[in-house]
């Protein structure tokens, strides 16, 4: 409770309290609940001052009172929803003490079956999002509209807008705290923008003056490690590769896995996924045609360009499940896993990074006779975030929770994800996890989809 005094109490108080005049309110409290803002704040550094009269603070006292009330008990009194999540982060950084009222604003720790809506981002301009980007960290998000790329910051707060000079952007990577890389199917070359200052720093080609078909080549999919970027580039030709980019200098370190042809085998990959832990990079593509999916799974080391191990699909044996093809793929990087969805049975597989073969595929099964997914799955996308495997399935969402923290068949429980209306909001064409939430878009729908975490949240539980 806020202690507040009369101006005629009297200047004596006690060793260990305090008094503060803020904005013309008089608040009362103890030496130890202002330090505990931490060393390096104004609240500790006043808290030193040898003084019998009220030190003054010329700030908002109804939000001060929010703060020191945070300071005492670790949490935020009802009296907080009065404010906007902003107003309270930047009284916060004032007073030094934004990484409490961080901890307490954010989004409990994601819990896919406890998962819901809480709100949409929608850029100003140009709702439709043809990409984004979130960050792993603070759950901050990058979001691509047109040729406009719109910065969120973890209280969801649109920081700014940057109008490149692209008429569209198909692929964005958050590569520093301040900068993303995009790409665009119609333009080519990757492009470097700083979104804080709305400034534009580079562009990168896939050039080769030996062979004249390497030209116009334009970006498909962005990864990248701490201290390499990684860009998958295509050209009309169809010739492909994989470029490194050296971060610290933005030249272009090496070219992997240069290949050539339309067919399937040697399709330019559309997703790249970077191991910290092995310190290998994994790709993969997907073509669709009159007789279905098709694709190609591929490990490389990136120092000296080999494969590691890659597989085709549809191909022999069981890791095709006789022709049915992957939808979608993606790698849990924390454990070392990899999964697929198939494209006809709606099947989700899994398999080893540590032990992959001919057919290291894992193929989790659904108890449950009324959960198990009947028809096909091509509208099929995939995404494995916390230990947890999130599938949308045209529109809508389910999550696959790794209960044992193991590897193996019967080691994931499914559940759907929101409530029923939520599935016909559109087609779901991508799915990333930042912080503790959840980030999706719909096909031709305005937006981006924030899902977190809540007790309350009204999940269908099965």
């Amino acid at each position: 409770m806020e202690n507040e005094t009369s101006n005629s109490t009297a200047n004596t108080l006690p060793s260990d309290r305090i008094k503060l005049n803020v904005g013309g309110k008089l608040f009362e409290t103890t030496i130890s609940t202002l330090q505990s803002g931490g060393p390096d704040s104004l609240l500790s550094t006043l808290s030193t001052r040898p003084s019998h009269d009220p030190i003054f603070i010329d700030r908002d006292p109804e939000i001060f009172s929010v703060l020191l009330s945070l300071l005492r008990s670790n949490r935020l009194p009802s009296t907080a929803r009065r404010f906007s999540k902003q107003e309270l982060a930047d009284e916060a950084l004032y007073y030094g003490i934004d990484s409490h009222i961080r901890d307490a604003i954010s989004p409990p720790p994601l819990s896919g079956i406890d998962a819901s809506i809480v709100s949409t981002i929608c850029p100003a301009s140009d709702g439709l999002v043809s990409s984004f980007t979130a960050a792993a960290d603070d759950g901050s998000v990058c979001t691509a509209h047109g040729g406009q790329i719109s910065f969120y910051d973890h209280n969801l707060t649109h920081l700014s807008t940057v109008r490149t000079h692209l008429e569209d952007i198909t692929s964005i990577r958050h590569v520093w705290p301040d900068v993303a890389a995009v790409g665009s199917e119609s333009t080519a070359g990757i492009h470097f923008y700083n979104f804080s200052t709305a400034r534009y720093i580079e562009s990168i080609h896939w050039t080769d003056s030996t062979d004249p078909r390497i030209y116009k080549a334009r970006v498909s999919s962005i990864a990248d490690s701490s201290s390499q970027i990684f860009a998958s580039f295509d050209c009309p030709h169809r010739e492909n590769c994989i470029l490194l980019i050296d971060k610290s200098t933005l030249q272009i370190s090496s070219e992997i896995t240069r290949q050539s042809g339309s067919a399937s085998k040697n399709t330019v990959p559309g997703k790249l996924t970077w191991l910290p832990e092995t310190g290998a990079l994994i790709g993969s593509a997907i073509t669709c045609g009159a007789f279905g999916y098709s694709g190609y799974i591929r490990m490389w080391d990136p120092r000296n360009g080999d494969v590691i191990w890659e597989t085709s699909e549809p191909g022999s044996g069981r890791s095709s499940r006789f022709g049915d093809s992957f939808a979608d793929v993606d790698v849990d990087v924390g454990g070392l896993t990899l999964f697929k969805v198939c494209s006809k049975s709606g099947d989700l597989a899994m398999a080893d990074l540590r032990k992959l073969g001919n057919d290291p595929w894992v193929y989790i099964n659904e108890k449950n006779p009324s959960m198990r997914f009947i028809g096909g799955a091509s509208n099929s996308v995939l995404h494995c975030y916390k230990s947890q495997v999130f599938v949308g399935r045209d529109g809508s969402l389910e999550v696959w929770s790794n209960e044992n923290n193991g590897v193996g068949e019967g080691l994931y429980r499914r559940n759907f994800v929101g409530k029923v209306e939520d599935s016909n909001r559109g087609v779901i064409r991508k799915i990333e996890g930042g912080g503790d939430r959840l980030f999706v878009s719909r096909e031709n729908v305005e937006g981006i989809e924030v899902w977190e975490s809540s007790y309350f949240s009204g999940a269908i539980l099965v």
